[in-house]
């Protein structure tokens, strides 16, 4: 990059209008409360989950299987905490919607903050191309129920820049997941 991490995302944030709502400075506080921080970090750019969640329930007895994933298996949840039942998981949308430029890979950590709470937030890399909200996973390894704050940071974005736009993108592959929008189960 020719230009400060952090100036190069609030560049292509607006060049490209690839982060809606885009945060430009890291916020810590609302008022005054402190907050799971979210918006433009050093390196990357920390996303919020929104208040919409599935929690995962197995009250019938259901094989967890990716190719026939019933939305059974799901509590819905509209809240601004989600409650995560010990050794159990959730899924949540972002409350951003991104717009990936070609020749851009985004690679999505959880935060500290989770992860050192036993809390493990689970996103694939968005590819060039591809865009949405994205679908969070988080997964309670502990044996105790786990709290998920909304529209709070949740996991941190990391922006792969290439020398040049890649030959197929995933919306020239016409991507199951292009376009997604709220929290999207399995699809096959």
């Amino acid at each position: 990059m020719s230009i400060k991490a952090d100036r190069w995302i609030r560049h292509m944030a607006e060049q490209y209008n690839m982060i809606a709502p885009f945060q430009a400075q890291q916020v810590r506080q609302t008022g005054e409360h402190k907050i799971i921080s979210h918006g433009t970090s050093s390196y990357g750019y920390d996303v919020r989950c929104a208040g919409e969640f599935k929690v995962f329930t197995n009250i019938n007895a259901a094989i967890v299987d990716p190719k026939n994933f019933s939305p059974a298996s799901f509590v819905d949840v509209v809240s601004d905490i989600c409650i995560i039942p010990p050794n159990s998981f959730a899924l949540a949308r972002s409350v951003e919607y991104f717009r990936i430029p070609r020749n851009i890979l985004v690679v999505c950590v959880g935060k500290s903050t989770y992860a050192r709470c036993g809390i493990i937030v689970n996103v694939t890399p968005l590819e060039p191309e591809w865009e949405g909200h994205i679908t969070l996973e988080f997964s309670n390894t502990t044996p105790l129920p786990a709290k998920i704050y909304a529209n709070e940071g949740v996991a941190q974005l990391l922006f792969l820049e290439a020398a040049e736009e890649c030959e197929t993108s995933y919306k020239d592959r016409a991507g199951k997941y292009q376009g997604q929008q709220g929290v999207t189960l399995p699809i096959t």
